[in-house]
């Protein structure tokens, strides 16, 4: 566990932003957020900030050797070095227990477990740390000369623990000059709201509905309910996601920090090439830079490239969760990107059917990465297009489901997964009195918006993050 909702929004936040508008200097102020970031990690983490310091402290000095190397061939060791100890350290916390029980499973063995737990963000921070080596590798001059400076990039609380994926040398310059004034200020504010609104209002209650569903025993389960269980994941990973992603974005420029966007609202994709160019865009670039085009891209012939996407999609699942679910969702995905490419470019009607063929493939792909086994997943896929036997059990399980308030959740969150947000601001823009009065609008919407989620913080206990386990 992180600092509990309440004692961020209320405590950790407002003294921290404070101190930042107090004490004078960047240098200072960047002392404070690295203090701070270290302090929130630590609050949930004690031990494994430890881990953190010591992910900074092997690229920091990784960086340092790296300009220090006169001939390619020390550069290349200093490198693969770091590369190895950063997949090292994310390989013993993540994915030990999964390969000991995989070969238990594969050689029926019976080796123990270690139990170790997963650090909570380690994901994010290994491939900070990671793109930063190896782009001082590629170019020197984005070397990192001050520790706090690499330490703040590695650690800024924001997106620590669940992103988005910074890379160094987009906020490189930030760090050292950034500027703070009332209409950032503000700004920040309104998209941090938004995020806390995806979150709590939407998120929340969507994942309830979709944890009755998948926790659900088989002879409660049917064809209806799976069906709204899945679309209901849908929507709760959508908005657990991006509102995290607006919550950090939010609290970047609070503080002066511009970070690119993460989400573009990927369910209105015709393709799942197009889906992951608006989903997680953080992590599809960063594995693009950093795994696919360094194996070849598309520059070694056809069958090379789909190869190399597919090496990509693996790689993909697998940063999600150490389990053969998340494996073949990033395979599930990957094989879809295949078959576009090979498939003949179509017209209008393909474009229409691709909105919603590109649905169904992302809504049945996240069926195996909600299920908690491959057993589960395949009660659910069962059940989707078998399961028209409907029984008591079944019809109490529906009306659990379909209460006024989870109806109206649904309906907001499929509305609110289109592109309404950018139509308003584009109208907003203008210096006419409609203008004025949306720009009025969207604060007063966002102080109230952010009554209900104080009001949601205080009756309710389920505040988890998805991309936490991450």
């Amino acid at each position: 566990m992180v600092f509990s909702s309440a004692v961020f929004l209320f405590i950790f936040l407002p003294v921290v932003f404070l101190l930042s508008r107090v004490i004078p200097g960047i240098r200072g102020k960047n002392i404070l957020l690295l203090i701070a970031s270290l302090l929130f990690y630590a609050f949930g983490e004690p031990v494994y900030v430890l881990l953190m310091i010591a992910s900074i402290v092997i690229n920091f000095t990784a960086g340092r050797l790296l300009v220090l190397c006169r001939k390619k061939a020390q550069a290349q060791l200093v490198a693969a070095a770091a590369v190895v100890l950063n997949l090292g350290m994310l390989s013993v916390f993540k994915y030990t227990d999964f390969f000991l029980s995989s070969l238990n499973q594969a050689f029926s063995l019976e080796i123990p477990l270690t139990g170790i737990a997963l650090p909570v963000g380690i994901s994010f921070f290994t491939f900070q740390g990671l793109s930063y080596v190896i782009d001082v590798y590629r170019d020197r001059s984005l070397c990192a000369y001050n520790i706090v400076k690499l330490a703040l990039y590695i650690s800024l609380f924001p997106q620590l623990i669940a992103g988005p994926i910074v890379i160094y040398h987009d906020v490189a310059d930030q760090i050292d000059h950034r500027q703070t004034n009332p209409a950032l200020t503000a700004d920040g504010i309104r998209r941090f709201v938004i995020g806390l609104s995806k979150k709590l209002l939407i998120a929340n209650t969507t994942g309830r509905m979709a944890d009755l569903v998948f926790t659900a025993s088989a002879s409660q389960l049917d064809a209806r309910a799976a069906w709204i269980g899945a679309v209901c994941y849908m929507l709760q990973i959508y908005f657990d996601f991006s509102g995290y992603s607006d919550m950090a974005i939010g609290l970047g420029r609070m503080f002066g920090f511009q970070f690119l966007e993460n989400f573009q609202y990927p369910y209105i994709s015709s393709s799942i090439k197009e889906f992951w160019r608006r989903w997680h865009i953080s992590l599809s670039s960063w594995f693009r830079d950093y795994v696919y085009i360094p194996l070849g891209g598309n520059r070694k012939g056809k069958v090379r490239t789909e190869l190399n996407k597919a090496v990509v999609f693996f790689c993909t699942g697998l940063w999600h969760g150490a389990s053969w679910n998340f494996v073949l969702w990033g395979l599930w995905h990957g094989v879809f990107i295949i078959l576009e490419d090979l498939l003949p470019k179509g017209g209008k009607v393909r474009k229409a059917l691709g909105h919603v063929t590109t649905l169904l493939i992302v809504l049945l792909g996240f069926v195996l990465f909600r299920a908690d086994t491959l057993e589960s997943a395949g009660l659910m896929f069962s059940q989707m297009f078998t399961g028209f036997a409907f029984t008591l059990q079944s019809d109490a399980l529906l009306r659990d489901l379909l209460t006024p308030l989870n109806l109206a959740t649904v309906a907001l969150g499929a509305l609110c997964s289109l592109p309404l947000l950018p139509w308003v601001r584009y109208k907003a823009q203008g210096d006419g009195k409609g203008a004025l009065a949306l720009r009025v609008g969207s604060y007063a919407l966002s102080a109230g918006l952010y009554l209900l989620c104080v009001m949601n913080l205080a009756g309710s206990a389920f505040n988890p993050f998805i991309y936490f386990r991450f």
